[in-house]
């Protein structure tokens, strides 16, 4: 399991401390080992999986649960390139946010990250050397009282990002829920690649305090009421 793992992830992703079997077995979800091979722990808890043996006649049925970083256990039913993902939630370290680069890594965001689903379908797409998955459903993820280390106003806001997915290709619609800093847009994810289009300001009477905040992450537009804007665009 934990060969099967690195391999899809290209080595991203690897399973720290596996125990058991293929079958029934549990470990921690870690990033790339460093050069002593260590793991980094990078979601909360030990992930527990449950595989039924029919799936050497093609047949996948499988059960992930961790009550650390998992609503509700989670399982995968289908074939060997097709699956449906029932509901739940995961947990997820806001910190790794700065590893989408500029400006998130001087941000250096803090906070509650929440992804949840529906049912989501996954199909396995390619040649065995170089298999994508092509997923169908809608994921959110909500991101409660965040704040910055380059910020004293703490928490900045709460928002939610909502992708709706299609094969390779997922809508972007991002909006502030609560807080002085408020953040919209709208974008695409398509092959990886991230296409965003959106603006950040400060709720009245935070202007002046989250000026500097501001200009780290783009540039000031004037509206026509006379505020100014950020433009948020990654392309």
């Amino acid at each position: 399991m934990a060969g099967l793992v690195e391999k899809q992830t290209g080595g991203r992703l690897t399973l720290g401390d596996a125990q058991g079997t293929l079958w029934r077995g549990s470990a921690f979800i870690g990033g790339a080992a460093s050069s002593n091979g260590a793991v980094t722990p990078l979601l909360p808890g030990r992930f527990t999986w449950k595989l039924s043996p029919l799936v050497v006649f093609g047949m996948v049925d499988l059960e992930l649960g961790n009550p650390e970083a998992l609503a509700q256990p989670v399982n995968f039913r289908g074939s060997w390139r097709q699956w449906q993902l029932s509901p739940s939630a995961l947990l997820l370290p806001a910190d790794g946010l700065a590893g989408l680069g500029a400006p998130l890594n001087t941000l250096a965001p803090s906070g509650i990250m929440r992804l949840s689903w529906s049912a989501l379908e996954l199909v396995a797409e390619g040649n065995n050397a170089g298999n994508m998955v092509a997923i169908n459903g809608r994921t959110t993820l909500d991101m409660t009282d965040m704040s910055s280390r380059l910020s004293p106003i703490k928490p900045l806001g709460s928002y939610q990002l909502a992708l709706d997915w299609r094969g390779q290709q997922a809508q972007l619609d991002l909006k502030s829920m609560k807080g002085p800093l408020l953040l919209s847009g709208k974008g695409s994810l398509n092959n990886g690649r991230l296409q965003f289009s959106g603006q950040a300001q400060a709720a009245d009477g935070y202007e002046q305090s989250l000026g500097n905040l501001l200009n780290l992450l783009g540039q000031r537009r004037p509206t026509s009421d006379g505020k100014n804007i950020i433009a948020l665009e990654f392309r």
